[in-house]
C-alpha cells in the first residue's frame, strides 16, 4: 500500500502543535467501542477505534500560519468574544480542548458548558452558579443549538458581567469568527497516516480518498467509515487463518 508522505512530515506537523501518538482530535463517542483485544481469535486492534479517536486526545492540526497562540491572542483582540465556526465533524471541539491550555496560561478562568441537538437553553442553575466576572470565559459547544432568544439572552448576561465568550457554531453568528474549520483530504491522509503509522495492510490511500470522496469536511464520519472497513477486513482476514 502507499503511504501519502514519509513519517518525517506527519511528525514535524504534530510537533508543531506538541501532540504525543495517542488519538487524533476530531470524533466524539460512538458505537465504535474500544478496540478487540489481539489474543486468541479476536480480530486485530482497529485504530479507529472510539479511544483512539476521542476528542482532545492530540492537539488540534493547525495550519502552519496559526496555533493556538495567535487564536487567543485574537480573541483578546475581540474583547474574549468569538465563535469557531465549521461544519458537523470537522475539528470544532478539537479546537476547543487545545486552546484551553493557552486560556489558562494568560489567566482566563474557563466555563464549559456543551449542548447537544434539541437543548435550546442552558439550564438555569448552571446560570446562576457561576461567579462571572472579567477573568472568565464562557465556553459553549454547540452554540446553534441554543434558542434567538437564548444566545441573545446569554450574550447579554455576558457583556453586563464582562465575562469572555468562546464558543462553536455550525453558522454564523452575532459574535466575531474567530476561527474557520474545514478539512481537506490532505489533512484527513495525515490523520489517518498518524493512525496507521506503518499498517497499511488493511486501508489503502485510496480507501482513504473515498472516504473523504463520500463524506467531505465531516472527519468524523470519515473516520467510522474507515473503523467499519478496518472491521471488515481484519475480521475477513481472520476467518481465511
Amino acid at each position: 500500500m502507499t503511504r501519502f508522505s514519509d513519517s518525517e512530515s506527519v511528525q514535524e506537523r504534530l510537533a508543531e502543535t506538541g501532540a504525543e501518538r495517542g488519538a487524533v482530535p476530531f470524533c466524539s463517542d460512538d458505537h465504535r467501542g474500544d478496540d478487540a483485544s489481539t489474543k486468541g481469535n479476536s480480530p486485530p486492534v482497529n485504530p479507529f477505534a472510539t479511544r483512539y479517536v476521542r476528542p482532545g486526545a492530540i492537539p488540534f492540526l493547525f495550519p502552519r500560519s496559526v496555533d493556538a497562540t495567535r487564536l487567543v491572542a485574537r480573541l483578546r483582540d475581540f474583547g474574549w468574544r468569538g465563535a469557531i465556526i465549521g461544519p458537523h465533524g470537522s475539528g470544532k471541539s478539537t479546537l476547543l480542548e487545545s486552546l484551553r491550555p493557552e486560556l489558562h496560561r494568560v489567566g482566563r478562568r474557563i466555563v464549559s458548558a456543551g449542548l447537544h441537538d434539541g437543548e435550546r437553553s442552558l439550564p438555569r442553575a448552571f446560570l446562576d452558579s457561576q461567579p462571572w466576572n472579567p477573568g472568565t470565559v464562557l465556553v459553549v459547544d454547540g452554540y446553534e443549538q441554543l434558542s434567538v432568544w437564548n444566545r441573545w439572552r446569554l450574550e447579554r448576561h455576558c457583556r453586563r458581567d464582562g465575562c469572555g465568550l468562546l464558543v462553536t457554531s455550525h453558522h454564523p453568528t452575532r459574535l466575531p469568527e474567530l476561527y474557520r474549520t474545514g478539512a481537506s483530504c490532505e489533512l484527513l491522509e495525515l490523520v489517518v497516516e498518524y493512525l496507521l503509522e506503518d499498517n497499511w495492510k488493511l486501508i489503502s490511500s485510496a480507501d482513504v480518498r473515498r472516504a473523504h470522496s463520500f463524506h467531505g469536511e465531516n472527519v468524523r464520519e470519515a473516520l467510522f467509515a474507515l473503523y467499519d472497513l478496518h472491521e471488515i477486513r481484519s475480521r475477513m482476514e481472520l476467518a481465511r487463518l
